[in-house]
Formats: C-alpha cells, structure tokens, sequence
C-alpha cells in the first residue's frame, strides 16, 4: 500500500495481531505489527498507536481470583464471615459485576450483602426495571426487590439482574438483601459493617457522603490496588473483565510507563515519533438502548506524555463561516482563503468563529475512536493506528 494521499483526513486503521497470553512479549509484538506498517508506508511521525487495555493486562497476567477479592476484604478492611456487607449502586453486568459481587460474599458467607441498586437505571445507562414500569417510577421512591420482582429485566439482554445478583449471594451462603433507592443514605438505616460504593463515575463523590460515619465505605478502586501482590492495578477492581468462571482480567497496571516504552522503542526501531494510548470502553451512549458505553473508569487507562495536559480538540465553524462568505457573495477560492485564515489565526473557545462547538479531551476522542473502531465483539485488532488527529497532513 502506498502512503495516504494528502486529501485523506483523520482515520483510523485496526491492526491485526497474534494471540495475546500472559507473559508474552507484547512490546515484541506491538513492534513486528508497527514494522509491518512502516514497510506499507503507513506510519508517520504524530500518529497515535492504540492498544487495548485488555491486551496489556493480559500479557502483565494481571489476573485475581474471587478468592482473593475475600481474602482481601477480610485481611486488610477486618471484614469477618458474619459481617454485613453493603453494596451500593453496583452497574448491572455480568461480565463487569458478577464476579466482583461473588467475590464479596465469599467474604461473608455466614453473613448479609445488602444490595442498594439506583433506578430506573444504573450509573452507565442499563435499565434495571422494565420500560413501561420505569416511565412511571417517582426518581425518590423506595422499592424492595420482593415488591418489583416481575417488573425487573435488562431490554436487550432481557436478565433479571437483581435476581441474579441475589442468585449470586445466596450460592456463596450469605443472605442477600435487595432494595431500590436513588438516595444513597438509605443504605445507613440498614447498619453495614462495610460498605463498598461500587459505581464508576461518581465514586469520590459518594464516598464523602460517608465520611463521619461508623463503618468504613471503600470504593471498588480501594480492592486489589497493593502494589506489592502478584496482581494489582492502581484502579484496583474498577475497569476489571470476567477472564473465566473464577477470575477477573483487572486493568493493566503502570499504564503511562508501558505506553512511554511503547514510544521509545518505535522511536528507536522505527525513527518514528508516535505517540500511544491504552484504551478502554468508549465514552459514547447508545441512541436505542440509551447505554452509556463506559464502564471503565475512563477511556484511557495510560498514555504518553503529550496527553496529559488535557488538551483539547477544538475546531472553527466550519459551515458557519462558509456559509456567511457565501451569503457575502465571496468565491469559492475567497471562502477557502478566509478558512485558511481564521484556522492558523488561533481563537479562545468563546470566540464567535468556535460557536456551537464542544472542546473535548483529544485523549478520550481518540481512545473512543479506538474502541469503535476494535469493537466489543473483537475483530482480532487489539492494536488501532490513529492518524491525522494530532499531526497535520
């Protein structure tokens, strides 16, 4: 392939790569596919290399086991096997939550989890009751789960979740308690001995909701992020994938300084000057299902240097400029010109020529671009090469 004609703007290519296991070479592997692109003339100073998160985790063998998440609850938050548990505003997913949630009742196995879900949906967007019943719900109602069994179930999957969440306690020994509350002080009523805030996004925000109480209120990040065990993720169990029946896959760990070794190695093999993210869920929300797509703490979990300054990706009015000169009268080559002008003249976002655009991180645009482009379903591409977003063709 010859390299991209200068008419091409930004695009995105997935790399096909062999079969990723736990202690492989992956920066071997990132540079035999990079080398590849190199030869079709594809790769360029200021492209950006995407790799997902769950290949780095994979090849770190970044995995823990249900086993360990007790273990832990019970060595390091004094957690005993008669203990009430409280679990608040869990995400409903099998293969985001499941384990996690077996996990904590092994803890507890002649004890309580009491489950606080949000509806009518959780924090990303999954609906927990079904639409009809939803639509009339008052946002500050309180429901139990033996009041709402029949009108609970996920539109696309069509799980019950809170049953099956309660399925989940009850096959580890415990007693499960399920209720339905958007107010999350309810849960203090019921007197847990430890209470793991388990949404994504709004984590820190509700743990400070808690911080005179009695007992203790941890976040999922708090689980699983020691540095010093075999496995570990400064996220801890935020961002984590089911691997099997008993292991969870969590996020990669030390994902700024594997994305710099990335950099230097395609600098010093390639001569490139690339820049490289670690890639997770896609910040977009389905327009059908109304699912807000990320589930990981956010897009990118590790990058190189270039990104951490939040820079931005802001743009002029295109049309908006185009069709004043046009109703001015002024040619085609006059509206080009005065294009050109405003974009190398440098404007502040609340300048008139930025109207109606929405300045966004360019790290989570492009980790999101990447994720689209890989797919949930994975293509086989768990490498994505990112052009014309950073460097100018």
């Amino acid at each position: 392939m010859a390299k991209l004609p200068e008419y091409v703007g930004p695009c995105a290519f997935g790399i096909k790569m062999g079969v990723i296991t736990p202690g492989c070479d992956l920066f071997g592997m990132i540079l035999e596919a990079m080398q590849q692109c190199t030869r079709d003339n594809l790769l360029d100073d200021g492209d950006v290399v995407c790799i997902t998160e769950s290949a780095v985790a994979r090849a770190q063998d970044n995995f823990v086991s249900t086993d360990d998440i007790a273990a832990e609850l019970l060595k390091k938050y004094h957690v005993k096997p008669d203990s009430r548990l409280g679990v608040l505003f869990p995400i409903t997913s099998r293969n985001r939550f499941a384990l996690i949630l077996k996990g904590l009742a092994k803890a507890v196995p002649q004890g309580e989890v009491i489950v606080q879900f949000s509806f009518p949906c959780d924090e990303v967007g999954n609906m927990i009751f079904k639409p009809e019943f939803a639509n009339n719900c008052q946002s500050d109602a309180k429901f139990s789960y033996e009041e709402v069994r029949d009108k609970c179930g996920h539109p696309v999957t069509k799980i019950n979740y809170p049953g099956y969440y309660q399925e989940i306690i009850e096959a580890e020994g415990a007693r499960a308690k399920i209720y339905f509350t958007n107010n999350p002080e309810a849960i203090i009523s019921y007197q847990p001995d430890c209470l793991i805030i388990s949404s994504v996004h709004d984590r820190l925000k509700i743990q400070k909701v808690f911080d005179d109480k009695t007992f203790r209120a941890i976040t999922l990040q708090d689980i699983c992020s020691d540095p010093s065990k075999p496995a570990w993720s400064e996220w801890g169990l935020l961002g984590s994938n089911m691997s099997s029946d008993n292991l969870l896959n969590l996020a990669p760990r030390n994902g700024d300084v594997f994305a710099g070794d990335v950099q230097k190695i395609i600098r010093e093999e390639l001569g490139k000057n690339i820049e490289v993210i670690i890639y997770g869920d896609g910040a977009y929300k389905d327009p059908v299902s109304g699912i807000y797509e990320l589930a990981d703490p956010q897009p990118s979990l590790g990058s190189t240097p270039a990104f951490r300054d939040g820079r931005l990706r802001e743009g002029i009015k295109y049309k908006m400029l185009a069709d004043t000169a046009y109703a001015e009268g002024k040619s085609l080559a006059e509206i080009e010109e005065i294009l050109d002008k405003v974009k190398s003249g440098g404007h502040g976002q609340s300048e008139i020529v930025n109207e109606g655009t929405t300045p966004r991180k360019l790290e989570d645009i492009i980790a999101s671009l990447a994720d689209l482009v890989s797919g949930s379903a994975d293509a086989g591409t768990p490498l994505v090469l990112v052009k014309g977003l950073l460097s100018k063709r």
